[in-house]
């Protein structure tokens, strides 16, 4: 576990969970943020594809998620943020597919060129 993620647990622990709910999203942002830069920058070229479907898997989620916050019951804040979510987290679903799909054509078979060739 890095050093951060010591710190945002003896800080959790330290206030008996008194935190603001912000605050500790704002915590789970950066460790996220860290996590995911050293996940991504260690990955080597071959296994990009992959792992880009695997974050289009999680965009999903994420889709899943921003739909259930956009829903009544919510402050209008969290509706907009909501909103906000869906947008965004469609745009990378798609966005996503679009690049796996087209890497994937990238490696498959190619048709026949024609006959009468060489």
């Amino acid at each position: 576990m890095s050093e951060l993620g010591v710190l945002a647990l003896a800080t959790a622990a330290q206030t008996e969970g008194n935190l603001p709910f912000l605050i500790v999203g704002l915590w789970v942002l950066l460790l996220a943020v860290f996590v995911g830069f050293e996940v991504i920058s260690k990955v080597p070229p071959t296994l990009h594809t992959p792992l880009m479907s695997g974050s289009n898997a999680i965009s999903g989620i994420t889709l899943v998620g921003a739909l259930y916050c956009a829903t009544d019951g919510y402050p209008e804040l969290a509706k907009a943020l909501g909103f906000l979510a869906i947008a965004l987290a469609t745009v990378n679903v798609v966005g996503g597919f679009l690049v796996t799909d087209r890497m994937l054509r990238m490696f498959g078979r190619k048709a026949p060129r024609g006959k009468g060739r060489g």
